[in-house]
């Protein structure tokens, strides 16, 4: 019995395995060489990104969102646009992305920045999804404005100069050099910072306090920096010298160490100390502030300073003795202060001011301008310079009263003022009679009083206080004519009475026509007065 031709085996064939083998390296191959493009028959959010520049990235590098590869770059293209901020026509690049379905759709906020993917250069490309409620639709670009500006490694270091650039390569050199070979005390030291962070943990919770305005602090580091970038060669020589203080530093570990040890207890003493310092910090600040004007002028005036400092280390030491007789002083200031009187006396001098401010204005000038109060001292001291068995005196001549001189100083009432006719000089008038020479010595009258110190436009008109007098008449209103001796005997003067009127040589009246001037220390107008 013949039985049915039977079912051939597939492993039977040899044609049929080599060709099923060849598929599958074909597609194998195939595959690969399209990885980086993304696997075919899958559907993809494709999207396109404006960014400033390629930034070496190539086509086939990847897309990440949260650290997680969800796309590729498919293809780079170049455009041109106008850039801010002069806005010029500058070329772009423009990234073509095929993103997973799964990140679809992104919002029209996204942002996205090219990273370094490893030191050899290697990029990809960051999106960070936004929040607004409106989308890219398949097809979409993402504008520029929302495209970082990557700040490339190279960019970095060439922010040095070659100098600096060699300078650290050295110090890397040393550093590792300094590092080699001492794995273990490494990790003794590893060991030791975990003390180390605990004593750092609440350090750090109080500077990043805000009360620490330690934002202020590297402000006013980069003020400093500024400050002293035209000495910073001197501050290289300096650091260089330095290197003699820490080999004496080396040379004495037991000082080192004891210095180490009381530094605890004087940081202690400094946290308890410096929150009570902080308003003084705060004035000394604001005292510091306004005096970098006097700051400014300091070198072109230390000539001067100095001479005064050098004499001022010989007068400290008795400032002692005169601050010790102060605190006396102080006491009965802090007495007056205390008592409530004091306060009252205030309000009425506050009040005696304002009733006598006409006074004040009227008798100012007197001293502002022609100085009187300083002539009126520099005679006083003279005045009292007499000297006695117990010191000085006033210097006082007393003049005989003539008896026989008609309206003389002592006569009250007087019907004119003292006076000797035109035709004699006052200066050298006597009366004639038995009396001695300097008993018989005629009086006349240049009195002036209440002369001003100004005129009605602030020129100073000190008719007190300049040398010499003027010889009259020159009575207030014309009262006293003049008058001779007389007409029967001239040489008498027993006559010269009140029936010859006087006012020869008199000088009455007060405003004399005409500016004076300044006196010898004054100033030309009120104006001038400092």
């Amino acid at each position: 019995m013949s039985r049915g031709r039977g079912t051939a085996s597939i492993v039977a064939s040899p044609v049929l395995i080599g060709a099923v083998t060849t598929l599958i390296v074909i597609v194998s191959v195939f595959l690969a060489y399209n990885a980086n493009k993304g696997l075919p028959f899958v559907p993809t959010y494709d999207v396109s990104a404006q960014v400033p520049g390629g930034a070496n990235l190539v086509e086939g590098n990847e897309v990440r969102v949260g650290g997680f590869r969800v796309g590729i770059v498919d293809r780079i293209r170049t455009r041109f646009r106008r850039t801010p901020p002069d806005g010029k026509l500058r070329s772009i690049a423009v990234l073509d992305l095929k993103l997973d379905k799964k990140v679809e759709p992104l919002a029209t906020d996204s942002t996205l920045i090219v990273r370094p993917r490893s030191a050899l250069g290697l990029k990809y490309v960051e999106i960070k999804p936004g929040k607004s409620k409106a989308t890219f639709s398949p097809g979409s670009t993402i504008p520029l404005e929302q495209a970082g500006n990557p700040v490339e490694f190279d960019d970095l270091l060439n922010t040095f100069d070659e100098s600096t650039r060699q300078y650290q390569q050295e110090g890397l050199t040393g550093f590792g050099d300094a590092f080699a070979g001492r794995g273990s005390d490494i990790n003794e030291a590893i060991h030791s910072l975990s003390p180390f962070f605990d004593y750092l943990t609440p350090v750090m919770q109080n500077l990043s306090n805000p009360r620490t305005r330690l934002q202020d602090f590297f402000k006013e580091i980069g003020e400093t920096s500024a400050e002293v970038r035209p000495v910073a060669r001197l501050q290289g020589e300096l650091f260089g010298l330095m290197q003699v203080t820490f080999d004496a530093i080396t040379r004495d570990p037991d000082a080192f160490r004891a210095t180490i040890e009381k530094t605890p207890p004087t940081l202690d003493a400094g946290i308890r100390s410096l929150p009570v310092q902080r308003l003084f910090i705060e004035d000394f600040t604001d005292l510091t502030r306004r005096l970098r004007p006097t700051g400014r002028i300091l070198p072109t005036a230390l000539d001067r300073i100095n001479p005064a400092l050098r004499t001022g280390i010989q007068v400290l030491p008795q400032t002692v003795r005169l601050n010790e007789e102060l605190g006396d002083t102080f006491d009965a200031l802090t007495d007056l202060v205390d008592n409530p009187n004091t306060l009252l006396a205030l309000n009425d001098l506050r009040t005696t001011t304002a009733v006598g401010a006409p006074l004040f204005e009227y008798v100012s000038p007197y001293q502002s301008v022609c100085s009187y109060g300083n002539y009126f001292f520099g005679g006083l001291g003279g005045h009292i310079s007499e000297g006695t068995n117990l010191g000085t005196a006033e210097r006082v001549i007393v003049k005989n009263d003539d008896t026989t001189q008609d309206n003389r100083w002592s006569d009250f009432p007087a019907d004119r003022p003292a006076d000797v006719p035109a035709n004699i000089d006052p200066s050298n008038a006597y009366n004639p009679g038995p009396l001695p020479k300097e008993d018989r010595v005629m009086q006349a009258a240049h009195t002036q009083p209440f002369a001003p110190a100004i005129d009605a436009k602030g020129n100073a008109d000190c008719q007190i206080g300049n040398s010499g007098y003027i010889d009259g008449p020159l009575a207030k209103n014309g009262r006293y004519p003049p008058a001779d001796a007389d007409a029967e005997d001239p040489t008498s003067l027993n006559e010269f009475n009140a029936d010859h009127a006087g006012g020869s040589h008199v000088v009455a009246d007060a405003d004399t026509p005409g500016l004076a001037g300044p006196t010898f220390n004054g100033v030309p107008s009120l104006k001038d007065v400092p």
